[in-house]
């Protein structure tokens, strides 16, 4: 595929998500993109796929932008995929901030006019290339699309479980916010329970390990882990016995019948995790700003996740 007038690298992304979760995705935002957006999309010159956020629908990779549709497809005569076949998608099913839906008649109209200017072979049953075609506020923009694939959902489907875990859409947005970047990044969750972050970590290709003092949330972590195909360590132990040195710590403190954590013992986990990490999110029901600072974090970033009526603060501390 050839582009002679291709701009510098940028990024467009649509997002959907849930009312609750406009705290917790914008902080994913930040933590991805180092700023985050009022908006259900976001321009960004960093890279990063759709799949790995809850709350991303599409990536658009900006390769044409124009004020007017028609100077677009005048530009898309220098555009060849070469000898791959494709198909143009309109994202434009929805709101998007200011941009009202295209409806579906004149979306397809869009796709077809934009299809007949690019120079190569369509094929709308079995492309090798998608494209796609937006328009925000005024302005067009083509390039190459990816759609992103909800994989948190099937986890949702573990065999051991328990009702006041992290749900799969939060734990992968809290690993998001952990380790937005894997490369050359070891994590730990040392608090792990059944294993719903380090599932999400997993699958997303972290190097991500866990640890939990209760030997049958432990043995039920490791079977999750199976269940999904995925390889991981889990440990049986408190945070007090890790000797390694991480660069993130992710942190659920503990609260449910099985392992319930007193203010001293968050207070010896917190610690624990500034000795082990240099940096940790922590994920709690509390107010802990004071064992935070005593365990010598500051913190840089918080929002509230909501489970229907149960809040939990996700507070990232460096």
């Amino acid at each position: 595929m050839t582009n002679d007038l291709k701009i510098r690298d940028k990024y467009i992304y649509t997002y959907i998500h849930h009312i609750d979760e406009y705290d917790l995705c914008r902080m994913e935002m930040r933590s991805f993109f180092g700023k985050d957006s009022d908006s259900n999309y976001l321009i960004s010159d960093v890279k990063v796929d759709p799949s790995r956020s809850p709350f991303i629908e599409e990536r658009l990779e900006i390769l044409y932008e124009e004020n007017d549709l028609d100077v677009l497809k005048d530009r898309l005569k220098h555009f060849n995929v070469g000898e791959n076949t494709y198909k143009v998608i309109s994202l434009n099913k929805m709101v998007i901030n200011t941009t009202n839906k295209i409806n579906h008649a004149e979306r397809r109209k869009i796709e077809r006019e934009i299809g007949l200017s690019i120079n190569g072979e369509p094929d709308l049953d079995n492309p090798e290339i998608i494209l796609g075609i937006i328009t925000l506020d005024g302005r067009w923009y083509f390039g190459n699309y990816t759609k992103s694939e909800p994989i948190w959902l099937k986890h949702k489907q573990k065999p051991h479980n328990y009702s006041t875990a992290l749900s799969t859409r939060v734990a992968r947005a809290i690993t998001n916010i952990a380790v937005p970047h894997i490369e050359n990044v070891r994590a730990i969750d040392p608090c792990c329970g059944i294993g719903t972050v380090i599932i999400e970590g997993l699958s997303m290709g972290i190097d991500i390990e866990g640890r939990d003092i209760n030997y049958h949330v432990c043995q039920g972590s490791r079977s999750n882990i199976t269940y999904f195909g995925l390889e991981g360590k889990i440990t049986l132990g408190p945070i007090s016995e890790v000797t390694e040195h991480y660069d993130v710590a992710i942190v659920d403190l503990p609260y449910n019948l099985f392992t319930h954590a007193s203010r001293e013992e968050q207070s010896e986990i917190l610690k624990h995790a500034r000795r082990i990490s240099d940096k940790i999110i922590i994920a709690t029901i509390d107010t802990i700003d004071d064992l935070i600072e005593e365990a010598g974090f500051e913190i840089v970033d918080r929002c509230i996740a909501k489970k229907q009526s149960f809040l939990r603060q996700i507070i990232l501390c460096k």
